[in-house]
């Protein structure tokens, strides 16, 4: 059982386990050699040996507890037809949805266009449990893929009239489950051992609308993965209320952003956290890390809990500082 397994299972550890939000990719200069060669990113998450390459190359850096499988959210609507690309500078930029032929989307169809996905895992498998690592798999949550799906972009900070409309769209959620759960339980087959589930613009949903386009949908997917015997992490990103979202979804682990009052997570929520250090705090100095750092240890020193940042590390991160976190927490 690997130290962040531990720590789900509530098993006393003489270290916290930490491992990064986006810790393979954009930062890395040995990522970014690979990047150039490979501009179209689609192409590149489904390139077998690369993605394991990729998923590694923060390991062979840093002591930390988990590789995370490079990948995105956004192969969900790719593998149900949708057209995605990403665009420098820009991010990712979809196509009309009333051009995907859902009717004409299955199982098979969809896992045999995923497939170079589900393999990278079997490789990466067999050598994180040699090193005792855990392999974590993911999938956006529906409402976030719906966001991107109906936007055609990332939304910022502001809804397009047509993701209002709430009858409407919990017809597509329900697509969005079906291949959801279809996604999970191949990247748990081929060798995943934890799921994190991304909600990353649950706080753009209108409160009357929570429970329908957050709670039910993440709650069903959270049993899913359960019932694969597997725990599960939700990140509900900038939600309103994380002990609201605990209550009524019931994860394995809740990640938290860097906007949450620590002291009240820690006092009124019973499963194991993660987080939450502001992706910011890596782009100052040494002290300043620490400062923060030790102060979300301490916060959580009785509390199970598994170090991480509230959102990915950001591109300009240096790597340095990145391995200077990593032993502080280990130090701890």
């Amino acid at each position: 059982m690997s130290l962040i397994e531990k720590v789900i299972n509530k098993k006393e550890t003489s270290q916290t386990p930490i491992w990064l939000m986006r810790q393979a990719g954009r930062y890395l200069p040995e990522f970014k050699k690979i990047r150039e060669k490979n501009p179209n990113f689609i192409k590149l998450c489904l390139n077998e040996n690369l993605v394991q390459e990729i998923t590694l190359q923060p390991l062979k850096r840093f002591n930390i507890d988990a590789a995370i499988i490079f990948s995105d959210i956004l192969m969900l609507p790719y593998g149900i037809g949708q057209h995605v690309e990403f665009e420098k500078n820009f991010g990712p930029k979809l196509g009309e949805l009333k051009d995907v032929d859902l009717s004409n989307m299955n199982e098979d169809k969809f896992v045999k266009k995923l497939s170079p996905v589900y393999n990278s895992f079997k490789t990466l498998s067999g050598h994180l449990q040699s090193k005792n690592k855990s392999l974590i798999g993911f999938t956006g949550a529906p409402w976030t893929i719906l966001v991107y799906m109906l936007n055609k972009q990332s939304p910022k900070k502001e809804l397009d009239s047509n993701l209002r409309d709430i009858s409407e769209n919990k017809k597509i959620i329900k697509v969005i489950i079906k291949y959801l759960k279809i996604h999970i339980k191949n990247q748990i087959k081929n060798g995943a051992n934890i799921i994190q589930i991304f909600d990353s613009w649950a706080g753009l949903v209108e409160n009357k609308y929570v429970g329908e386009m957050i709670y039910e949908p993440n709650a069903e997917l959270v049993e899913f993965v359960k019932s694969l015997n597997v725990p599960v992490i939700c990140f509900p990103r900038d939600t309103n209320d994380y002990i609201e979202f605990v209550n009524e979804v019931d994860p394995s682990v809740i990640s938290l952003d860097y906007n949450v009052d620590i002291k009240n997570i820690v006092k009124n929520i019973k499963v194991p956290t993660q987080g939450n250090l502001d992706p910011n705090i890596l782009l100052t100095n040494k002290d300043n890390i620490k400062k923060h750092t030790l102060n979300i240890l301490e916060n959580f020193k009785y509390h199970p809990h598994i170090f991480n940042l509230g959102h990915g590390v950001l591109p300009q991160t240096d790597p340095i500082m990145v391995d200077y976190l990593v032993n502080l927490v280990k130090d701890y």
